[in-house]
């Protein structure tokens, strides 16, 4: 049996610059994804929310009302895609959002009981996603802006 080389720790290291990349892929697919969900609520109205065949005119003018709000947090999240270096204040506080969302699905699960399926694996990525961003959200300014100017700041 061949033994590694030294200094070999297994599998593949994490570099910052694969992790700065991550942390921009991500941000922009959350994106993209947030204007287009966005677009087709807006578009569709209730009909695009599964088990909510029976909402009436006012939840309809509601969907349709927030889901410009979901178009334009998606906005945020391609424009912080788009600095350079991503503000890792900038995505956690998208990220945050993200986070409070998912707990107001909670809310609404304790006091009126369990949605439809999708909205129950909704909730998992809202609660996944921003654990991951949180993670990450200081990689692309960690490997761009040296140490003693990020102490500085903060």
């Amino acid at each position: 049996m061949d033994t590694p080389p030294a200094g070999y720790r297994g599998g593949m290291a994490a570099t910052p610059a694969l992790t700065a990349r991550n942390l921009r892929n991500l941000a922009g697919f959350t994106g993209l994804s947030c204007i287009s969900i966005g677009i087709y609520h807006f578009a569709l109205g209730t009909a695009s929310v599964p088990g909510a065949t029976d909402a009436n005119a006012t939840v309809d003018s509601r969907e349709r009302f927030y889901s410009a709000y979901f178009a334009g947090y998606g906005l945020a999240w391609l424009r912080a895609a788009r600095r350079s270096p991503i503000r890792a204040g900038e995505v956690r506080a998208l990220a945050g959002l993200m986070l409070i969302s998912a707990v107001g699905r909670v809310i609404s699960l304790v006091h009126n009981g369990r949605p439809h399926w999708f909205q129950e694996v909704l909730t998992a990525i809202e609660f996944v996603v921003p654990a991951v961003f949180f993670g990450i959200a200081d990689a692309d300014e960690a490997q761009t802006i040296p140490k003693a100017e990020l102490l500085a700041a903060s």
